[in-house]
C-alpha cells in the first residue's frame, strides 16, 4: 500500500512540492482530463502544466527519488 509512503513524502517534500491525492472513482471527470487509467498515476505540475508522469506504486525513497529526478527538488533535500 502506498498511502503511508505517500504522506510521509507528502511531509519531506513540503513546502517545495506538493503532493495531493485525487479519488478517480469519487472524480471521474479529473481521470479522464487527465487521461488516468490505471492508479497509482503521478503527475507532477509546474506553473499549471504536465511536466513529468509515472504509473506504479512507490515506497518512500521512490517518491522522494522521483521529486528529484524531474527536478522538483534538489539532491540535497
Amino acid at each position: 500500500m502506498m498511502a503511508p509512503a505517500f504522506q510521509l513524502a507528502a511531509a519531506q517534500l513540503e513546502p517545495l512540492v506538493r503532493l495531493a491525492k485525487v479519488n478517480t472513482e469519487a472524480e471521474p471527470g479529473l481521470a479522464g482530463r487527465f487521461g488516468i487509467r490505471s492508479i497509482p498515476t503521478l503527475v507532477a505540475f509546474r506553473d499549471g502544466k504536465e511536466t513529468a508522469r509515472r504509473s506504479g506504486a512507490l515506497d518512500l525513497a521512490g517518491l522522494i527519488g522521483w521529486a528529484r529526478s524531474i527536478g522538483a527538488v534538489s539532491q540535497s533535500a
